[in-house]
């Protein structure tokens, strides 16, 4: 439970106020702690909280945490310089406090760039959730600080992430603040690109003109495992779409001077990248600090470290070595906390920031969402994996205005699972992969088919169930 329970009264601040004890959010003191089925209280006075004083002052009582699989196919392969998937398979966190009030989060897996597989952060989420259930009543500030122990690192930052969301989510339901406000208030939309794998120059031509369609202004391209490839792909983009703007990412894929030689090649065509990320491997850091001196000073092209940011070591590094023009914001490669602790470093800095994510459901990508739209410090907005799933596990939440995401005043996330839901998914996830082992293409299309219309036929019982629950 918490020591101290507020709801939000003002209105959002103009400037970012998790950094800003001075300019602290403004929450009314009430008599008892709310329940999560009603929220009603007596306000007796008001009291200025920010975000760490949230983290100081409330104490926390976990009643129950678990953790299952969250496994969603894609609507096509997704395929970039150092893998390849067919669907996310990804770790969903719950976690109930003792007032009822419920918090949601993600582990999302991304072969060859998150360290864990689904396996192992089954494992280590359980681990954790075991850790919340025989935990006493700590702070807020206590209870991240004992998951970090339990998940350090970045070999355990997605599992670290995805807890951390599910805390922060679960604290945030409890005070009836929505996370953008918690994180700052600064807004309550954002603006993201949309990714374009690495297909054929006609796919992306075609998915290029889709996107621009639905209202996407800046494209980004999966560029880095074929070089000669990656320039036809560009000019087909570029040919039908000559306004769009985009962003190279070639995901390590690059020795520095093939990634010199495709800023010649655009700056030959007249294009100029709004920014190119990750050119080269994570460990070649003078390769980094070359092709990035080289982007900006003679094509005027910004240079952002994704994979090479693993940590505020790297992230130093980085800074001190004038490496990169960007850092690009994960929550699955440092956490939540840890990425709170990067931007205030970076923002200092002078650099600018990008937020993005793996391939992730709305659970995850929503809180990074909200954090971005809170503190409103970020350049670049890359938060779109969701809008390529097949299937949206999470009800509620953010709404999506083609590329325009906006949160309402929803408390917490605003999103949530049906968990039944997602033990049927990990059941069916099962089914398809034994009944696919030994058969032909016809009938994988027709047992895709049927997990799709099972999903639907799913989510239609749960939407009914919700419905006789509320009315």
């Amino acid at each position: 439970m918490f020591s101290t329970a507020f709801f939000l009264a003002s209105p959002p601040p103009q400037t970012p106020t998790f950094f800003s004890p001075q300019n602290p959010i403004k929450f009314h003191r009430i008599s008892k702690l709310p329940s999560c089925n009603t929220m009603e209280a007596t306000t007796i006075s008001t009291t200025n909280f920010g975000f760490r004083n949230l983290m100081a002052t409330f104490t926390v009582d976990v009643a129950r945490a678990e953790n299952r699989e969250l496994s969603v196919p894609l609507i096509a392969p997704f395929t970039i310089a150092s893998s390849r998937l067919e669907r996310v398979d990804n770790v969903a966190i719950r976690v109930e406090l003792s007032n009822g009030c419920v918090g949601w989060g993600e582990a999302p897996i991304l072969p060859f760039v998150t360290a864990e597989d689904q396996t192992i952060a089954m494992a280590k989420a359980a681990e954790a959730c075991q850790f919340l259930k025989r935990s006493p009543v700590m702070t807020l500030c206590s209870l991240l600080t004992e998951i970090a122990s339990i998940l350090p690192g970045h070999e355990f930052a997605s599992v670290r992430a995805g807890v951390e969301m599910a805390v922060i989510d679960a604290v945030a339901n409890s005070i009836g603040v929505p996370l953008w406000r918690l994180f700052g208030g600064v807004s309550n939309t954002i603006t993201t690109d949309i990714t374009i794998p690495i297909v054929s120059p006609a796919e992306a031509a075609e998915l290029a003109s889709k996107y621009c369609n639905q209202g996407f202004k800046t494209l980004k391209l999966k560029v880095g495992k074929n070089l000669k490839a990656d320039i036809e792909v560009l000019q087909a983009i570029r040919e039908a779409h000559p306004e769009c703007l985009f962003i190279l990412d070639a995901n390590e894929g690059y020795k520095p001077n093939e990634a010199i030689e495709v800023l010649e090649k655009l700056h030959e065509m007249g294009v100029t990248p709004v920014l190119f990320e990750q050119p080269v491997h994570r460990d070649d850091w003078e390769g980094l600090g070359h092709v990035t001196q080289i982007a900006k000073d003679k094509y005027g092209v910004s240079v952002a470290a994704d994979e090479s940011c693993r940590s505020l070591a790297d992230v130093k590094k980085i800074v001190h070595g004038n490496l990169a023009n960007v850092i690009n914001i994960k929550l699955a490669k440092v956490g939540v906390m840890g990425a709170l602790e990067i931007i205030k470093v970076v923002r200092a800095s002078g650099l600018e920031l990008m937020i993005g994510g793996m391939v992730e459901t709305r659970l995850a990508m929503g809180f990074a969402g909200h954090l971005a739209a809170g503190l409103g410090c970020f350049k670049f907005i890359d938060l779109d994996t969701p809008l390529l799933l097949s299937e949206d596990p999470v009800f509620a939440g953010y709404e999506v205005l083609g590329a325009v995401y906006k949160f309402t005043n929803a408390r917490g996330h605003g999103g949530f699972l049906h968990w039944d839901n997602v033990a049927w998914y990990a059941i069916i996830k099962s089914f398809k992969s034994s009944s696919q082992s030994n058969c032909d293409d016809e009938t994988q299309l027709m047992n895709v088919s049927a997990f799709k219309i099972f999903c639907y036929v799913a989510r239609m019982i749960s939407y009914l169930i919700l419905m006789k629950v509320l009315f």
